[in-house]
């Protein structure tokens, strides 16, 4: 190879370091976010919970909207949230399979989809974290058709983040990224309990 293609490679390779991968040519379109973070592997809320952060620390109005956790739940993310002062409500009773009364936890879910509507309708937040909110519309408590159409209509730059398993296609087809958690290993295979710091 010669000095010349050298230099040029090296010039490219730089180019491309400094834009970066996720590098768009052509005019930016600046526009709110629906991502959807599914799939059985661990990780989903834990991502939200970075991008959370991550656009708390650029000042940010965030909230994190818990569907499955117990109102009192005081899990790690619970106390980090408080100890930092960014917005968390856990608004569910508990672990859905071990609910006592199904309909009542059905009714309870469709109640907190109507606070949902109005907290994203209120321009008062830029990031919304609906976390594990794919399992009411899985189990057919909360209509997605409704969901999509209230997305449609959320302020233009309101980024709305949306976690758990079996995300309903009409939503993976609306939303602009979409990632799925696939298990590879994980520690319970091996008997080792969940881990606080790590799991809760």
């Amino acid at each position: 190879m010669s000095t010349e293609q050298n230099e040029q490679e090296a010039t490219q390779t730089e180019q491309a370091e400094q834009e970066g991968p996720q590098s768009v040519k052509g005019p930016r379109i600046d526009k709110g976010l629906v991502i959807v973070n599914t799939g059985s592997g661990k990780g989903k809320t834990t991502a939200a919970m970075g991008l959370l952060f991550r656009a708390w620390g650029r000042d940010m109005r965030v909230i994190m909207l818990q569907f499955i956790k117990h109102s009192t739940a005081n899990f790690g993310e619970q106390r980090a949230a408080k100890k930092i002062g960014v917005e968390m409500r856990a608004m569910g009773d508990g672990f859905t399979w071990r609910s006592k009364d199904i309909e009542q936890t059905a009714e309870l879910a469709r109640a907190h989809w109507e606070d949902c509507k109005n907290v994203i309708a209120s321009g008062d937040y830029d990031v919304i974290v609906l976390d594990e909110f794919t399992y009411p519309l899985h189990y057919g408590w909360i209509p997605v058709e409704d969901v999509i159409e209230v997305l449609s209509a959320r302020p233009k730059m309101l980024h709305i983040v949306i976690t758990g398993r079996n995300a309903p296609d009409a939503l993976i087809e609306y939303a602009d990224l979409v990632t799925e958690m696939k298990v590879i290993k994980h520690p319970y295979q091996s008997g080792i309990k969940a881990q606080p710091g790590v799991e809760f």
